[in-house]
């Protein structure tokens, strides 16, 4: 991994993996089983814990309450209508406190309930009916009308004793209902029938003393209309009447134009001869108009013949004359006949007219003498209809009640005792409890993997910091001095010192310090081990511990820290007093000494700067050990002073702001943050750094299982692989 070849970072893939799912399962797997493990033995424990039942099932056909033959005159004739609520509603009922205390009633279930709870004192009603409410499963059969009552006891006999109990109560409920319905409906009809024979009674009374105090004939009586009409011949006389003068208007109408078409013909021509044989033909008039034709056709031919002053021509004439004379007599006959009849028509038709007038008047009379007869037969009429109705509908109600309806519930299957409990499902519980376990683990795992904030990648670091990641230090190292160069933790280092000089803009470089943002993560281990790793490479390395305040480096060296960084910094003792020959050559160890507490910003001084410049002169890398950057100014002082600065942060340990703010502190203080030590991780666990350490670490297992067991006793160099703590001496 080159950083300084490849510059800022790259644009990562935010796409989630499958193996980023399930890098975050073997990082929680701890909590992952313990809940898995919780949630089972939990489940476990309560179904064996929990009271063994048995079930029971009764089945029923259930109905709407229809005859079993229909009725005469029922408009219910066809079958019943679908309803989607009807059964869901017989869901509600069998479920009510009306059927259920029956049952208790019937069952003594408050004694068995005491018993089977082993309570001392008894039970109410409302914890009976509780109980035995959350002991029955009522459901449909497959969209059907049957119904399935299910009891669940602790006792076989009971449980088929309690469904076989419901259904029976809730078929004599269904019975009773349908009789007292039928019952209580008759009772209202026959009150009501009573009420409306004395209104019947009442009105007949009325209607007989209207017509004796108005005279009313037999005839008329019968006659008259209830619903307000005339009374009876008289409407007729006047329908006949109306009926003539109509019909004598329209032959008037057609006459008189007849007549007037007749007149305005030219007297004595053919044109209204013609007419009137064809309007009214007569023999005589068909003869005349037969002979002037013929003799006019006789002198048209002596006029030929003869010429017309021929005495044949002569004669002709004059009896052409003749008959033409006898025609007009004729035809005058009938024009005065036509006439005379349409005076008759009219004189017809104005008697018929007050004829007709008479009888409306007679009529208007006798209908505003006779109206409170007939507003009395209307009445009349009417309450006998509502009375009729009545009787009719308790007819049919009395041969209702007597048709069998026992078919609209029908018990078609009783309970029998069931041989094996139905509770607890054992196989089934555990199983959910498997499963549940399962989803809750993984589930808890995610929802705090969401919740921490730390950084857990490579691609965490570039993004949040926008810093390159120099290296990943695997978990549990140890001190390289101790393990020897050949350790499988070494590899960690010097792929860091790698990128560390190559992230070097210039090769004059030679200070660095190494930061943290809080406490514990790894900084104080990272630059000893570096140093090592330099020292190795055949480097001249001074590592300073310059954490004044919680020194740790000593520890690691097993040397006193009495005198150091301190000591001479505030000139009591020089350079070559102080400073320490470690074990590893090349590696020259400064502790930092006790820190007086007049002397806390000592790092900030003119001293410390002079300190710097003469160790760059005399080794070829400064190790710089500091104290966390977040609320100490030590750190901040150091990034400021020395050339390069690289942050640790430990794997999963603090939120990314802190880590985003210990960044930007060394930057505002001017500090030349080369990129990020990604420390503490767990190769074997994390699957997801494998690619960046693991290869290595197979690498070497290897090579030390391949060599001699005598080399492995021994190091490369020949010493004992079990090498002593390491020593340092004063180097001057």
């Amino acid at each position: 991994m080159d950083v300084a070849k490849t510059g800022a970072p790259q644009a990562t893939d935010n796409k989630l993996h499958f193996l980023d799912y399930w890098r975050v399962i073997r990082i929680r797997k701890a909590i992952i089983i313990l809940v898995f493990l919780l949630v089972v033995i939990t489940t476990v424990a309560v179904t064996y814990m929990l009271p063994v039942a048995y079930s029971s099932t009764a089945r029923m056909r259930v109905a709407k309450d229809t005859p079993d033959i229909a009725l005469m005159m029922s408009a219910n004739v066809g079958p019943a209508t679908y309803d989607p609520y009807y059964l869901q509603t017989e869901f509600e009922v069998l479920k009510s406190r009306k059927i259920l205390d029956e049952v208790i009633k019937n069952l003594n279930l408050a004694d068995l309930f005491q018993r089977q709870l082993k309570e001392t004192s008894p039970i109410s009603a409302t914890d009976c009916y509780d109980l035995l409410s959350d002991q029955l499963d009522i459901k449909q059969f497959r969209n059907t009308e049957i119904i399935e009552v299910t009891a669940f006891n602790q006792e076989s006999v009971k449980a088929a004793a309690i469904a076989t109990e419901v259904a029976k109560v809730y078929q004599s409920y269904r019975e009773d209902l349908r009789n007292d319905r039928t019952k209580s409906g008759l009772n209202s009809l026959t009150n009501k029938l009573t009420q409306w024979e004395a209104k019947v009674a009442e009105a007949q009374k009325e209607l007989d003393r209207i017509r004796i105090e108005f005279q009313i004939p037999d005839a008329v009586a019968d006659g008259v209309s209830s619903q307000g009409g005339g009374i009876g011949l008289g409407s007729q006389e006047q329908s006949r009447i109306l009926s003539g003068v109509i019909d004598l208007h329209s032959r008037i109408a057609q006459n008189k134009l007849m007549v007037e078409k007749l007149e305005a013909l030219p007297a004595n021509g053919d044109d209204l001869r013609n007419a009137l044989s064809v309007i009214n033909p007569t023999p005589e008039l068909n003869k005349l108009i037969g002979q002037v034709n013929e003799t006019r056709q006789i002198k048209k031919a002596l006029d030929i013949k003869w010429g017309k002053g021929s005495q044949e021509v002569k004669e002709v004439d004059a009896k052409l004359a003749e008959v033409e004379s006898q025609l007009d007599l004729q035809v005058n006959g009938i024009l005065s006949a036509l006439k005379t009849q349409l005076a008759s028509q009219v004189r017809a038709a104005d008697e018929l007219q007050s004829s007709l007038d008479a009888a409306i008047k007679k009529d208007a009379t006798d209908t505003a003498r006779y109206r409170p007869y007939m507003n009395a037969k209307r009445d009349l009429e009417n309450l006998k209809r509502i009375r009729d109705a009545i009787n009719a509908r308790i007819a049919q109600e009395d041969i209702d009640m007597t048709i069998s309806k026992k078919s609209s519930v029908e018990v078609i299957d009783h309970a029998i005792e069931s041989t094996k409990p139905v509770k607890p499902r054992k196989a089934l519980n555990i199983t959910l409890g498997v499963m549940a376990g399962l989803i809750l683990g993984v589930g808890l795992a995610f929802f705090i993997e969401y919740l921490d904030t730390s950084v857990k990648t490579i691609d965490d670091v570039e993004q949040a910091l926008a810093s390159p990641v120099l290296g990943v230090i695997p978990q549990n190292v140890g001190s390289l001095m101790k393990e020897g160069p050949d350790s499988p933790h070494a590899e960690a280092y010097r792929v860091l010192r790698t990128n560390i000089l190559f992230s070097r803009k210039q090769n004059d470089l030679r200070t660095l310090t190494v930061i943290s943002g809080g406490a514990g993560e790894g900084k104080s281990t990272t630059i000893f081990n570096l140093a090592c790793i330099f020292a190795q490479q055949g480097n001249r390395v001074l590592l300073v511990d310059s954490d004044l305040r919680r020194p740790s480096l000593h520890k690691i060296l097993n040397v006193p820290n009495t005198l150091g960084l301190t000591n001479f910094l505030l000139r009591q003792n020089k350079l070559e007093e102080v400073v320490q020959v470690s074990s590893q050559p090349g590696l020259d160890f400064l502790p930092s000494g006790k820190l007086p507490s007049s002397s806390m910003g000592i790092l900030n001084s003119a001293a410390m700067k002079e300190f710097i410049a003469e160790a760059k002169s005399r080794y070829d890398f400064v190790l710089f050990d500091s104290p966390p950057i977040m609320g100490v100014s030590d750190a901040s002082v150091l990034a400021s002073e020395v050339d390069m600065a690289v942050l640790v942060v430990q794997y999963r340990k603090y939120p990314q702001q802190m880590t985003l703010r210990a960044k930007q502190m060394i930057e505002k203080v001017g500090g030349n943050l080369l990129g990020v030590v990604l420390n503490n991780i767990n190769i074997s666990q994390d699957s997801y750094y494998y690619y960046y350490a693991g290869y290595y670490y197979d690498y070497y297992s290897k090579n030390e299982d391949s060599k001699p067991a005598e080399d492995r006793k021994t190091g490369s160099n020949g010493t004992d692989a079990k090498k002593a703590p390491a020593e340092t001496r004063k180097k001057y």
